[in-house]
């Protein structure tokens, strides 16, 4: 029996903008495909599941005071906004990585609609992030950030002051590990569409009164695509492999 009905709504609540605020940035799960009503019976489904574990953590600091209770609200919410951006961009490089081998392979057709947000993309760079998040549910990598959230009770508990320059770190550090990871996969792209480039420079300076670029576009694709086709399960699995250092050193 409930013996604080107002005072376990007021946990629940606490609970739930720190989940809530995570879905909010969560790749996947705040894609602009995925409804919103879906979202938020997720994470009211995820909060009551987790109350009971943070329960002795989240209810001796329910107050009261409305300018308090506000308060907590806010740092809340901070809190899982920034969980759930630590993986956002690391899903964001992927997209990047996929521009770069984009470009690299001559593949510039007209962006079309992005699979998983309401913004434009190339076909590359659409095909490699959606492989790369189907491979981060399929190692339930939403489990690793929900395990995170309950521990992150122990490291920031509710009512903690929080620390803007701890958190800028944070986020710094996982755009440089991102970034670092994402280049390392696009390199193979960029050495190839180098020495193509710099290969077919040669042929043109040799025999300049045929038009090599426009020859060589087709041979510059199809080499790209084949390397692509070659090396995706390899590209996936490292990008897959590499999310759970890049997260859980943070």
């Amino acid at each position: 029996m409930i013996t604080d009905p107002q005072g376990t709504m007021l946990a629940f609540f606490l609970v739930f903008c720190r989940m809530g605020g995570c879905f909010m940035t969560l790749p996947g799960f705040s894609s602009a495909r995925l409804p919103m009503n879906v979202r938020l019976f997720v994470s009211v489904a995820i909060s009551l599941a987790v109350l009971p574990i943070l329960w002795n953590t989240v209810y001796p600091r329910v107050s009261s005071g409305t300018a308090t209770y506000i308060g907590l609200i806010f740092t809340e919410m901070l809190i899982g906004i920034m969980y759930g951006m630590i993986a956002r961009l690391y899903v964001l490089g992927l997209q990047f990585s996929g521009a770069i081998i984009g470009m690299s392979i001559g593949f510039s057709a007209p962006a079309g609609h992005d699979i998983l947000e309401d913004m434009s993309e190339t076909s590359v760079t659409n095909f490699i992030s959606f492989c790369g998040l189907m491979m981060l549910f399929m190692l339930d990598f939403h489990h690793v950030v929900f395990r995170a959230l309950v521990d992150s009770y122990g490291a920031t508990p509710v009512g903690a002051i929080l620390e803007p320059q701890k958190m800028l770190i944070t986020l710094a550090d996982t755009l440089r590990a991102s970034t670092s990871i994402m280049l390392r996969l696009a390199s193979p792209f960029l050495i190839f569409g180098l020495l193509f480039n710099v290969g077919v420079g040669l042929v043109n300076k040799l025999a300049q009164q045929i038009p090599i670029y426009f020859i060589s576009t087709p041979f510059l694709i199809a080499g790209g695509l084949f390397m692509l086709y070659v090396s995706i399960a390899a590209l996936a699995r490292q990008f897959a492999d590499g999310f759970g250092p890049v997260f859980n050193s943070f």
